[in-house]
């Protein structure tokens, strides 16, 4: 199996589901990840924000750069 050691990766829609999937895997296996999401703050009814799943991928022990994007 291929490592991701080292390798960054640019993840957009990180804040909840299948990114924010990817986002860990991809730390757990080795890579240092950026995240985009449009979620800054904690929606009412879904679980997770772009700074929450940082704060996951920081503690799988890789670095991370987080960005919140979306409409104005």
């Amino acid at each position: 199996m291929a490592t991701l050691n080292n390798l960054t990766i640019f993840i957009t829609g990180a804040s909840r589901g299948i990114g924010r999937s990817i986002a860990l895997r991809c730390a757990r296996d080795g890579a240092n990840i950026v995240i985009a999401a449009k979620t800054a703050e904690p929606h009412p009814k879904l679980v997770g924000t772009v700074h929450t799943v940082a704060r996951e991928v920081e503690q799988a022990g890789r670095a991370r750069a987080a960005a919140a994007i979306g409409h104005p």
